[in-house]
């Protein structure tokens, strides 16, 4: 692939993007394929033949499957090589990322040990530390643990109470605190905890061993889903903290967290990715099974519906993930090139796309809600059934609208960053919304009537664009400092944000197929593209009048949605049609298979 131009996090608003210059799944190499097929082989071989025990919490079992896949290397796919790992990129630790998303409880523990467990100190220890800890980590001799929430500090972190104290002699800090809904708190050896020291108003992070004097655990939770993972209280009573175990600078800790979550939200993403493709398979598999009537549930139409909508959420997901991906890794690549050693790359390149981080996890953990919904459904009655996988697959999605801060949290994150980083200059968002709000008394037709399929796709998304920044532009005009008031309209603008970039995505993707295997050969992922270009536009509008019939009055209100309805309209789709070819090629191969 051709080295692309480095964007800003949210430039898509006001950047047209060609096809040439996104990664899509097909692009994968054989080596990262194979990493992928060593995942897929160690789920088969070591987590689906033992999910009742997972969710059982037999005793040592997680902490032995961390354990085997560290033997594998599994653990240490982004840890670089010098430290016992493989040294891969982000793009393919992503990759990784998604076959291990159909793990369920495993899933969890694997990400909290490869994500929040390991990173904080791969990318803000000293060398000593990471000497120390990491290549340990890798290998799942070290089971590894993130300190952050407390009862009264989840959503807002930094309000947290837990404390550390200088000792006298220097030496240590005296630590005391309480953390809730730890992953993997009742085996982690490690863990990574964050407390004001002294009087501070922001959190500093250290690295505390589980072994340690003063510290305590309580019971496993009792949990609505992921059963099989570990979630303990842990209480940090006069704990003696080396000096040398404080990670970064004193009062950097809330920044540690902040950028660890960013990284936290994509990889999420593109986890329940995996977690739809094989809700999707089980959705099938018995759809081609169940017979009512006289024949298979799956000739039935309301059931093709609820298959064809499964694989477009997905395959419009999974297109959605690995475009930003890509984008963050060649950010890396040319922060490393760029570095001045202060600060670190893969922290850099990620922060770079907070919006797309927030939004991806949004997107993703809703589309995997709707996934496991329908598939309880298409069970019917056996879908409430705990004997079959549906009933597990629906428990665990639900914890990921809440994990890696809250879908309400992340919705105001999207609007703020995209907003944030404009204001910063890094791209010309207000600029561009000022050419569309002088448009908008003298509107011109979307189409003229000649555009090829993806001339007209693009044209749509154009337009989508300008809804967005109609929308964005009247808002601040209005509202100004009292914008962070209103988060029902910023949650509208972010949905608005969220479709769009998804939309987006696809439709890049589709055409660079195109271009790569020609008309024919994706007519199934045309009628993707077409199925939910149609219903985006449906939802841009409505998000869209939403906002501003919250705001607008008079003659201004009637202005702004005459722009938001003409930005919008798209022309009709036969999805019906669509949908069932779509959900065809998936009950002829009883799998997904796009």
């Amino acid at each position: 692939m051709e080295d692309t131009k480095i964007t800003t996090g949210g430039e898509f608003l006001i950047k047209k993007t060609e096809a040439k210059d996104i990664f899509i799944p097909e692009e994968f190499d054989e080596e990262q394929r194979m990493i992928y097929q060593t995942c897929k082989d160690f789920l088969d071989k070591e987590i689906h033949p033992n999910l009742d025990r997972i969710d059982d919490q037999e005793p040592g079992l997680m902490r032995d499957l961390i354990s085997k896949a560290g033997e594998l290397g599994l653990l240490g796919i982004s840890v670089p090589e010098e430290l016992d790992g493989f040294g891969q990129s982000f793009l393919t630790t992503m990759l990784a990322n998604e076959a291990i998303g159909a793990s369920y409880s495993f899933a969890v523990a694997f990400m909290a040990q490869t994500g929040i467990g390991t990173l904080p100190i791969l990318y803000y220890g000293n060398e000593e530390q990471k000497q120390k800890y990491i290549p340990k980590m890798a290998t799942g001799e070290l089971a590894a643990a993130y300190c952050l929430t407390e009862p009264n500090a989840g959503s807002d972190a930094n309000s947290g109470t837990s404390k550390a104290v200088l000792s006298e002699d220097g030496k240590h800090y005296i630590l005391n605190g309480q953390k809730m809904w730890i992953t993997n708190g009742g085996f982690a050896d490690v863990l990574t905890v964050f407390a004001k020291i002294d009087n501070d108003r922001i959190l500093s992070a250290f690295i505390v061993e589980n072994n340690w004097e003063g510290v305590s655990l309580n019971p496993e939770e009792k949990k609505m889903g992921i059963k099989g993972s570990s979630t303990r209280q842990i209480f940090f009573n006069n704990v003696k903290v080396p000096v040398e175990n404080l990670l970064g600078a004193r009062g950097e800790g809330f920044r540690i967290a902040l950028n660890i979550l960013h990284i936290g939200r994509i990889k999420l993403g593109v986890n329940v990715v995996g977690a739809s493709k094989i809700a999707i398979n089980h959705s099938v598999n018995y759809a081609n099974e169940r017979k009512q009537f006289g024949k298979q549930i799956s000739s039935f139409g309301a059931i093709k519906h609820k298959i064809a909508q499964q694989a477009i959420l997905t395959y419009a997901s999974e297109s959605a993930v690995y475009r930003a991906s890509k984008n963050i890794d060649d950010a890396i690549i040319e922060a490393k090139k760029n570095s001045d050693g202060k600060t670190n790359a893969n922290i850099e390149g990620s922060a770079k796309y907070q919006t797309e981080c927030a939004l991806l996890k949004v997107f993703g953990s809703e589309a995997l809600d709707y996934v496991v919904d329908e598939s309880a459904q298409i069970f019917g009655g056996m879908g409430f059934s705990a004997e079959m996988p549906a009933d597990r697959a629906y428990r665990d999605s639900r914890i990921n609208r809440i994990f890696e801060g809250t879908n309400e949290i992340n919705r105001l994150i999207i609007v703020d960053s995209a907003i944030k980083t404009a204001q910063k200059g890094e791209y010309d968002l207000f600029g561009k919304a000022k050419e569309v709000m002088a448009e908008i008394n003298n509107l011109s037709p979307v189409l003229n009537g000649n555009e090829s399929y993806y001339e007209e796709k693009q044209k749509y998304i154009a337009a989508f664009k300008k809804a967005i920044l109609v929308t964005i532009q009247s808002m601040m005009d209005v509202l100004k400092r009292k914008l962070s008031f209103e988060q029902e309209i910023m949650m509208n603008v972010s949905d608005m944000i969220i479709q769009l970039y998804v939309a987006e995505s696809l439709a890049l993707r589709v055409e660079k197929l195109n271009d790569m295997k020609g008309d024919e050969a994706i007519s199934i992922k045309k009628d993707i593209l077409d199925v939910f270009i149609y219903d985006v536009a449906s939802e841009i509008r409505k998000f869209g009048l939403d906002a501003i019939n919250s705001f607008a009055e008079g003659e201004n209100l009637k202005t702004l949605t005459n722009a938001i309805e003409h930005f919008t309209k798209v022309g009709g789709v036969n999805t019906k049609d669509a949908r069932r070819r779509i959900a065809d090629t998936i009950i002829e191969e009883n799998k997904y298979n796009l």
